[in-house]
């Protein structure tokens, strides 16, 4: 929702600029003055102003030059328009060499006001698209960090500075946060990107299996092991090692971890050799590492090993005001693969999506553009055509109300097997997306490696 600043000496104005938009999804701010005005543009950091030009105390021109200084220390340009009812020509163009986007005279038409308006607000965001796709290009990553909000910028800055240097990064995040993303940048922008980069999930590998895909194997170490094997660390020489899920390790696992960490070298399975190895290693969890080391789950050395800098992502109710802008992302992707064209969503829509609180956070989100685009057939994408658990969400929901996409399942009395339903699952999913094994993952809710593993667990080739 937009936040608008009104600036105006007149109540009476205030309240008819208000009734006038009072359908619309905007969020009135006003200020009787122009001090009073600068304290609240300082405080609020509105989506755009509509400023008097007369007013007692600092007239609108001097609240305009206030407020456009105060734009570089909030590093964002807020569109001004100017409002006068005493305003002659010069003082209007001397509004617009000081920065107004736009000026309206009183009395003013309505229509007049909502063209304006409207304007402004697109203005606005086309240069949020311009800033965004500065800070894309400047990152070189592959996939884009989606975001313009305060707490992406600082992730954006954080991932700036680590990238350049060898240290060991830890991504703490919920899932579908993005953290993988945050990781493929930092590799992308650091003085490896030209080596290998290599990602395991650490949660998707049976502890049996872990050691020999991370440090490798001899021949003959154990049964099934007809040939000497490569691990991940030394394949991952000169370049990174992306440890994602690195709170489901067992403790004897981190003992390895933390021994390649001190040592810069792995021994094989079944090997006497250690072999040095020269990899950057980030890592990620969507788990409270401090928390697990204090029941003893997580050794301490290992933990202060890998938090050596640490970056925090917001869950997406954090950042509520990225969520147009991910939406539009997640649109244009899925218009491209699906074959569809000038698709938009409403503002009734994009209102709903606004006032969902995510718990699968970007993932969730992607996930539900994804299939209401499939099933919808018009050119705009309407409220009634999202799934009914966001629609209804909200303080009315019903504690037994169910998330977009969840599943409510009742345990038999007598039991289940876990491995056929899981296959079962898995199937109809690949299935549904004729074994397109990156949409099969997504409807599953899970990660492209573990769809591939679970694959390989019950053989489903097609």
């Amino acid at each position: 929702m937009h936040k608008i600043l009104i600036v105006d000496d007149e109540k009476n104005m205030r309240w008819a600029i208000k009734r006038a938009f009072k359908n619309q999804p905007y969020e009135f701010l006003e200020a009787a003055d122009g001090k009073e005005g600068v304290a609240v543009f300082e405080k609020e950091q509105p989506d755009m102003v509509l400023l008097d030009l007369k007013m007692p105390k600092i007239d609108g021109l001097t609240a305009l030059e206030k407020m456009k200084a105060l734009e570089k220390e909030m590093e964002k340009e807020v569109p001004v328009v100017m409002i006068t009812a005493h305003g002659t020509a010069e003082s209007a163009v001397e509004a617009m060499k000081l920065g107004a986007l736009d000026y309206i005279s009183k009395p003013f038409d309505v229509e007049e006001l909502r063209i304006i308006l409207r304007k402004a607000l697109e203005y606005k965001g086309l240069q949020d698209k311009l800033n965004y796709l500065e800070e894309a290009l400047e990152l070189k990553q592959g996939k884009p960090i989606i975001g313009k909000s305060e707490k992406m910028n600082n992730v954006y800055k954080m991932v700036n500075q680590v990238a350049k240097t060898d240290a060991t990064v830890l991504i703490l995040g919920g899932s579908g946060t993005g953290k993988e993303i945050i990781a493929d940048t930092i590799h992308r922008n650091s003085g490896r990107s030209q080596g290998p980069y290599i990602k395991v999930n650490c949660g998707a590998i049976p502890e049996n299996l872990l050691e020999s895909e991370l440090f490798g194997h001899e021949k003959g170490a154990f049964t099934g092991a007809v040939k000497r094997k490569i691990g991940k660390f030394q394949r991952a020489e000169g370049g990174t090692i992306f440890l994602d899920e690195i709170g489901e390790l067992s403790l004897p696992m981190q003992v390895k971890i933390l021994r390649v960490l001190q040592e810069r070298e792995v021994e094989p399975v079944g090997g006497s050799e250690t072999y040095t190895v020269d990899t950057r290693i980030i890592t990620a969890t969507n788990q409270n590492l401090h928390e697990k080391v204090k029941t003893q789950e997580f050794r301490e050395d290992l933990y202060y090993r890998l938090n050596v800098f640490p970056i925090e992502l917001p869950a997406l109710r954090e950042r509520k005001e990225d969520i147009p802008l991910l939406a539009e992302h997640f649109l244009q992707k899925y218009q491209q693969e699906l074959g569809k064209k000038d698709v938009k969503i409403s503002d009734e829509a994009l209102e709903a999506l606004m006032d969902y609180d995510w718990p699968g956070n970007i993932r969730e989100l992607e996930n539900i553009v994804e299939r209401t685009l499939i099933i919808s057939s018009t050119p705009v994408i309407k409220k009634k055509d999202l799934p009914q658990g966001l629609i209804s969400y909200g303080p009315s929901a019903t504690s037994d109300s169910h998330r977009p996409g969840e599943t409510s399942f009742q345990l038999p009395e007598d039991g289940i097997n876990l491995d056929a339903l899981e296959k079962d699952l898995i199937l109809q999913a690949l299935e549904r997306t004729e074994y397109n094994q990156t949409r099969a993952a997504k409807l599953l809710g899970i990660s492209r490696h573990t769809l591939l593993y679970r694959m390989e667990k019950y053989d489903l080739k097609k």
